[in-house]
């Protein structure tokens, strides 16, 4: 069962509780959840009041993403900035064997500046440790200068390079440095379509970090400069795959808390994952609008953007990026509208990557144009009042 974690760090903690807990009764089970909850540093996510936060320039990585494209430019529009990388390193301390890796997976690392104040925030963690450390490495991004890391959804192609991203970096993370989702919801065991496992967030690797671990089931501030969608309300006719089942309760010391369900989903049973705990990550550029980062969509693509413009009161839409999760089986008929619907709300860009699909790009690029950008790993995307 995929549990966040990789080969190459099992912690002793780790095998002593799982030993502990295969000895153990119910009673022992209710005792490990008690400690959990004891020290897990948990605390509410400040809530996004009247006063949204902006900023002078925003600049969006993606560290993670499906495809590695070479050999297409840098280019520099009137307002944003695409900053391409190769895919390989050629800087004279590396071989050149080391390369930007693609997988199935996403990861989004923000740096934003306001005045002379800069934070940097890590969105989403991809699927494997291995790609998210080497592509890190290669683009020098220095995880001891995070000041935030968010969370979006409790899918394993977000959540699978955490455990090994904390292990690589033990010692070296701020102390408490925040670490947002979008509630319990989130520490559920799911599996797929095909019920096979897949896996659940190790809430203790989290907690032996030393992160805080901040509920953001409300819209919330991160770093002082982003904020999150909180609960995405589905206002529009989408109707995106949601392929997986979630299921309530503790085992192995994964899971999540019965208490802290609601009484519809504690059923003891697999359910479908209707992914109310998904959030979006927004940021506000002064005098341009918002930069909306999807993550990947399960409740929506336009439910994301409206949320984000509701709890912000901001209407103007600079860009939108992430995954949009339009794929196969939604034909052309539901893209075609989606497109639509994109047109009304009308981004100045429109930058799809993860689980969007092809078909989407070529429908929206057909429609909206050079609106609509390829994202890759390593690509750069920045944005300036």
């Amino acid at each position: 069962m995929l549990f966040g974690r990789c080969n190459c760090n099992p912690g002793a903690s780790s095998i002593s509780r799982r030993g502990l807990l295969y000895a153990g009764g119910a009673g022992f089970v209710s005792a490990l959840v008690a400690t959990l909850v004891g020290t897990s540093q948990t605390a509410q996510a400040q809530a996004l009041g009247s006063q949204v936060p902006e900023v002078d320039r925003l600049a969006v990585r993606m560290v993670t993403d499906n495809q590695v494209i070479q050999f297409v430019p840098s280019e520099k529009r009137e307002d944003l900035a695409i900053e391409r990388r190769t895919g390989s390193n050629t800087t004279p301390d590396a071989p050149p064997r080391t390369a930007l890796n693609g997988e199935w997976g996403l990861s989004m690392y923000a740096e934003s500046r306001r005045s002379n104040e800069m934070r940097t925030i890590l969105i989403d963690f991809g699927y494997t440790p291995e790609t998210l450390l080497n592509n890190m490495s290669i683009l020098k991004i220095d995880p001891s200068t995070f000041d935030a890391l968010v969370l979006s959804h409790g899918h394993y192609d977000h959540f699978g390079g955490l455990v090994g991203f904390l292990a690589a970096n033990k010692g070296k993370l701020k102390k408490n440095l925040p670490f947002f989702v979008g509630g319990e919801d989130c520490f559920c065991t799911r599996t797929t379509g095909n019920d096979a496992q897949y896996g659940a967030l190790d809430r203790k690797a989290i907690i032996d970090a030393n992160l805080s671990l901040m509920m953001a089931e409300g819209p919330a501030i991160v770093a002082d400069h982003a904020f999150t969608t909180g609960k995405i309300v589905q206002v529009s006719s989408e109707k995106p795959l949601q392929p997986t089942k979630e299921k309530v309760g503790i085992g192995n010391g994964f899971g999540c808390f019965p208490d802290k369900m609601s009484p519809a989903k504690n059923t003891g049973a697999f359910i479908p994952d209707d992914f109310e705990h998904e959030i979006g990550t927004n940021f506000v550029v002064k005098g341009k609008g918002l930069v909306v980062l999807t993550s990947c969509s399960h409740r929506g693509v336009i439910n994301t953007i409206r949320q984000a413009q509701a709890v912000s009161g901001v209407r103007k839409v600079h860009a939108v990026i992430g995954g949009f999760h339009i794929v196969p089986p939604l034909d052309d008929t539901y893209i075609r509208q989606i497109v639509a619907t994109l047109k009304e709300i009308n981004p100045e860009y429109l930058i799809p990557g993860h689980c969007s699909g092809d078909r989407f790009y070529d429908l929206a690029h057909n429609e909206l144009g050079d609106k609509v950008i390829h994202s890759a790993v390593g690509t750069r995307f920045v944005f300036e009042a």
